[in-house]
């Protein structure tokens, strides 16, 4: 198993930047972030990791967002492994696929039960207030199977 530690990541992180928030602490939360999941902490997740929560600011981002930016930061990674990457933390509970329009999907940070709003004017999801939402009466599950999650994804849009 490939053991990476702080000191041997510490070049790649520090050298290039991507936020305010690119110090030490970000990068050790990240590396304990992926390491107590049990993944392998390959230079390519952590950096992913270090975008994802390094901040400690919850995010809803998509895998291109997150390519995106990445990209920025002179670590070499293919949009495929963004993607692999991301089904892998989601996998382990780090993180939530919030999934919109049948085929888009966003990534959350926010691990909570919580609703979104749905920005059609600009394709972006955001946190939705849950302190008066209440989800009554769903209907059976088919037999033999279970209900194991209910997503709320509420649509807006500017008003004329």
């Amino acid at each position: 198993m490939l053991k990476l530690n702080y000191y041997t990541l510490k070049d790649t992180f520090v050298r290039h930047p991507i936020n305010k928030s690119n110090t030490k602490h970000s990068m050790n939360r990240s590396l304990n972030w992926v390491s107590r999941a049990g993944l392998r902490p390959t230079k390519q997740r952590i950096k992913l990791a270090q975008i994802l929560i390094g901040d400690g600011e919850n995010k809803h981002i998509t895998a291109e967002g997150l390519f995106d930016l990445v990209k920025k930061s002179n670590v070499s990674v293919s949009l495929a492994t963004v993607y692999n990457t991301l089904k892998a933390f989601c996998d382990v509970g780090l993180i939530n696929e919030v999934m919109v329009d049948g085929g888009k999907s966003y990534f959350d940070t926010r691990l909570d039960d919580h609703p979104h709003f749905f920005w059609e004017d600009t394709g972006e999801i955001s946190d939705a207030p849950s302190e008066n939402l209440e989800i009554n009466n769903l209907p059976n599950a088919p037999h033999e199977y279970e209900i194991t999650k209910v997503d709320v994804i509420i649509r807006v849009k500017r008003s004329n």
